[in-house]
């Protein structure tokens, strides 16, 4: 019966509490301005093909090095000349920065956003376990320890070199390290909550552990998860760029803005644009992440809310 009154209760005030986040999150500075950079992130990618009509593996060696803003030959499918204007230059082979930055974006993206997903659903799982359990957390977190004792840059090259370059390979050669900081973080959170009077309540009336895990321990984990996956899906942007900078992560034929970076840091004293631009959207992208992180962690978290 306590068991029930304390999940009732508990569920009221999540209601009464919701539309109070909410409010906060609308009024947090970060969370505007971060939102926004995001959303138009996002829908550049879709946009992509609407955005140049130019192909970002297009080889054209009569048009390489152009200053941004200078004009570019091409050819259509008749073989009809026409001139383009390069906003943002073209690079040694010819190719246009313009479109590999904005199609760049693309895997930049969906390596942020699964490595993200990926590391907190394995994260979730494993420190839910050993947080709950002793018997598990002794082995696992050993474990643990020990992958963190490993720098993340240096075990995600290792990774790659062993697999082999692919995307596949950047997204679970980021994913390792990363797991290990959201375990510990579970863990910590489940060691808290399951010395709760109603979870105690909970146990002692034969409440079975999986009822006990997905409906009172999963619900407090939720939203330091999602502060948690920003920051994550920021470092994970990052850490593919220079992985791609190093020539260790994605195949150079695959736009990213560590590749363009990459191939044009030969020249980058007489042809800066190659690395300016790329790096304009990897920061500003990056930086857009971690003040959305840090708006939620202010709204969400008690210990850091504050009056907006």
């Amino acid at each position: 019966m306590s068991t029930l009154i304390s999940a009732e209760s508990s569920e009221s005030i999540e209601t009464a509490v919701q539309p109070s986040i909410w409010s906060r999150l609308l009024k947090h500075p970060s969370v505007i301005i971060g939102g926004i950079i995001i959303a138009l992130i996002l829908a550049m990618v879709p946009a992509a093909p609407l955005l140049t009509s130019m192909d970002p593996t297009d080889i054209s060696p009569r048009n390489r090095n152009k200053t941004p803003g200078a004009m570019s030959v091409l050819k259509d499918d008749e073989g009809n000349k026409y001139e383009v204007k390069a906003i943002m230059g073209t690079d040694k082979l010819g190719r246009d920065v313009y479109t590999r930055v904005i199609y760049g974006a693309r895997v930049s993206l969906i390596v942020g956003l699964s490595v993200a997903a990926i590391s907190v659903l394995i994260g979730l799982f494993i420190g839910m376990l050993a947080g709950y359990f002793r018997i598990v957390d002794a082995i696992v977190m050993r474990i643990m320890d020990g992958l963190m004792a490993i720098p993340s840059i240096l075990l995600a090259i290792a990774l790659v070199s062993l697999s082999g370059a692919s995307l596949f390979t950047v997204i679970l050669a980021i994913v390792i390290p990363e797991i290990p900081r959201v375990v510990r973080l579970v863990r910590s959170i489940v060691l808290s909550i399951r010395e709760e009077p109603y979870v105690e309540a909970a146990i002692s009336v034969g409440t079975p552990t999986a009822k006990i895990l997905t409906r009172h321990v999963l619900p407090n984990t939720i939203a330091p998860l999602i502060v948690q996956g920003t920051f994550i899906c920021g470092s994970a942007i990052l850490l593919e760029a220079i992985l791609s900078f190093l020539g260790v992560g994605v195949p150079p034929d695959i736009p990213t803005w560590g590749n363009i970076m990459a191939q044009g840091r030969d020249l980058f004293q007489l042809y800066p644009h190659n690395i300016f631009y790329p790096g304009i959207f990897l920061t500003l992208t990056v930086l857009a992440i971690n003040m959305l992180g840090d708006g939620l962690r202010d709204t969400i978290d008690p210990r850091m809310s504050k009056e907006i």
